[in-house]
């Protein structure tokens, strides 16, 4: 194993201090504890407040969507591994400005089990809560159970909409149905070249030989829906766009936002090359696209590979797209 770490154990909070490093005038660590990473933001009195959290290895996922017209506080779990219900209970208490707390992540079975504990607990001392979960990961289930799918890179355009909501000073339930609306427009598939290795396993998360590739692979390395040998950028386009537009139906006139999203290890050339054959096959459709998004967004380590979402917009939503944002890993003002 190559890494530029120091003892794998001390990986997460080496990763954490360096982050509040670099951004302490915007971030802050609750009660100095680097599980639990909250906005400096001021004058958020009186509004909704978006709690997340998820395992670390995901940069800048998930803790570095905390910030401005985003997310208010982050859950740190170790890495692929869920955070405490405990630090996710804390968290919720110190994001709650009076209007409630919105736990907006990724549809996993211990962050699930976690947060709803946490919200459990909440309830106790009259902070009123509410779940939405990301699960637009079209190749992990079919559409009869996508209630089982898992949540991927379609999760920060959910942030987006639902902090943007938080914003306009929306209710909690408004906040939530400002998230589900999108996560019922929004859907993803990836594919990955080569594994990842988690510092303190020390391995290849999983094997696959250099001619091949895997389709629909998850960004924890779970097993994809095909092996088959290595596509082009453009059959690779053809083959996530075809799954994703069975699932969704866009027709000649729609508009949709398209996140390209490195994996880790997948230079951005490529991932352009990869939005090239994507956009001319929506504008072959009729379908428009506006302010796409490119970049690492949700890694997998130094996993090579990425993943394609298609956000489907009506007014309402491009109107909170576009509502300004900046984290110290994200802004919207460059898209």
């Amino acid at each position: 194993m190559k890494k530029m770490i120091n003892a794998p154990a001390d990986f997460v909070q080496e990763t954490v201090e360096g982050i509040i490093a670099a951004y302490g005038d915007r971030l802050t660590l609750l009660n100095g504890d680097f599980r639990m990473v909250m906005s400096n933001r001021p004058g958020r009195e009186g509004k909704v407040g978006i709690v997340t959290g998820g395992g670390s290895g995901h940069l800048p996922l998930f803790l570095g969507y905390v910030g401005d017209g985003m997310v208010d506080g982050c859950a740190v779990g170790n890495v692929f591994a869920s955070p405490s219900a405990g630090k996710m209970s804390e968290l919720i208490k110190a994001c709650d400005f009076g209007s409630g707390v919105l736990c907006l992540y990724g549809n996993y079975g211990g962050d699930n089990m976690n947060f709803k504990m946490a919200c459990d607990e909440a309830e106790f001392e009259d902070i009123e809560t509410r779940i939405v979960t990301a699960a637009d990961d079209v190749a992990s289930a079919p559409a009869e159970l996508a209630q089982k799918r898992r949540g991927v890179a379609g999760l920060i355009y959910a942030y987006k909409i639902a902090g943007a909501a938080a914003d306009e000073r929306r209710s909690l339930d408004e906040v939530a149905d400002a998230a589900k609306k999108a996560l019922g427009n929004i859907r993803s598939m990836g594919v990955a070249l080569s594994p990842c290795i988690v510092p303190e396993v020390g391995e290849p998360t999983f094997s696959i030989p250099d001619d091949e590739i895997e389709i629909g692979m998850g960004i924890h390395g779970e097993k994809g829906i095909e092996v088959c040998k290595m596509l082009t950028a453009d059959e690779t386009a053809a083959v996530i766009l075809k799954k994703i537009v069975a699932d969704m139906q866009l027709e000649a006139g729609d508009e949709v936002s398209v996140m390209i999203n490195g994996l880790g290890a997948t230079p951005l050339e490529e991932q352009m090359i990869l939005y090239r054959a994507v956009h001319r096959t929506l504008d072959e459709m009729g379908v428009s696209v506006f302010m796409p998004h490119i970049g690492e967004f949700a890694t997998s380590m130094e996993m090579a590979g990425l993943s394609v979402t298609i956000f489907k917009l009506d007014e309402e939503l491009k109107r909170l797209l576009r509502a300004p944002a900046s984290t110290p890993f994200y802004t919207n003002a460059n898209k």
